[in-house]
């Protein structure tokens, strides 16, 4: 036998569902006490190994479910010391995309370290051997290692979005500047490739050494552009009025940057839409 205390009925609740996802052997007694909220007595059939190992997985769950949200939102406040509601929730987004992407890019992120284990290790070491376990002592005592690593996992979410504000004031700083110039094309066609190739408005592509004369004659240094860049200072250098990207894929970075700054200038079109004969085996 078992005794399980939660102070919230809700976390209570979820445990109970949490547990019986992982182990149905479990009988169950619930009831509450005015000292300790809801104490659950459970009465189990199963190896004690496998059976705590089932408890240490149903807390982690509950803890996952209702306690780290708080958790990150008062490191953001308190260990970061942001305020601005709006950056927080940007934050925290960003905070739970790190605890719970399973991308490659996060795994490297996160040294291939998976947050969810150590927290389940955790549960686990505190609960053995225990005939009486409270919820919320162990997560107010015996859960700094894991906070350690949620305060790094914020302080990593917050580098991502300073580049994300840097990368914001960029694109606008290039949206004013192109708001400012007068047109050298009324139409740009593009297709899509490992760099960009460019069409006149009557279907003529754009050598190489033509892209770079034209970019010599805007001072686009003062923007923070490379002039050895030729698949977005092109278009800055000629600031057409509409911009139509031909391709397979309209999430592409390079398309999706170019649709972010001139917005509602450029479309994109499916390949089978280019207008003028080309080989598309050569883009």
């Amino acid at each position: 036998m078992l005794e399980v205390y939660f102070e919230s009925d809700k976390e209570a609740i979820c445990f109970c569902e949490h547990l019986f996802q992982f182990n149905k052997q479990v009988e169950l007694h619930w009831k509450t006490t005015k000292e300790w909220g809801n104490h659950l007595q459970l009465d189990y059939e199963v190896s004690d190994s496998d059976f705590m190992e089932s408890i240490a997985k149903a807390m982690s769950g509950v803890f996952v479910t209702y306690r780290l949200t708080d958790m990150i939102n008062s490191i953001i406040r308190r260990n970061y010391y942001y305020k601005n509601s709006d950056e927080i929730e940007r934050i925290m987004d960003l905070s739970h995309w790190i605890f719970t992407g399973d991308d490659d890019d996060i795994q490297l992120v996160r040294n291939y370290k998976d947050p969810s284990q150590l927290l389940y290790s955790l549960f686990l070491t505190n609960i053995k051997h225990s005939e009486a376990i409270h919820f919320d002592s162990i997560v107010h005592f015996q859960l700094k290692i894991f906070k350690d690593q949620i305060i790094h996992y914020v302080g990593l979410a917050i580098d991502e979005f300073k580049r994300e504000e840097d990368h914001q004031a960029f694109i606008d700083m290039l949206r004013g500047y192109i708001t400012k110039r007068k047109p050298v094309y009324d139409t740009i066609h593009i297709l899509q490739g490992n760099s960009f190739s460019f069409f006149t408005p009557d279907g003529k592509r754009f050598s190489r050494m033509e892209l770079r004369m034209l970019m010599q004659k805007e001072p686009l240094y003062i923007v923070g552009l490379d002039a050895d860049e030729l698949n977005l200072s092109p278009l800055i250098a000629m600031a057409p009025e509409k911009i139509k990207i031909y391709g397979d894929d309209p999430s592409e970075p390079k398309t999706l940057t170019v649709i972010n700054i001139f917005q509602e200038r450029a479309e994109f079109e499916p390949f089978s839409s280019f207008p003028f004969p080309y080989d598309l085996k050569n883009k």
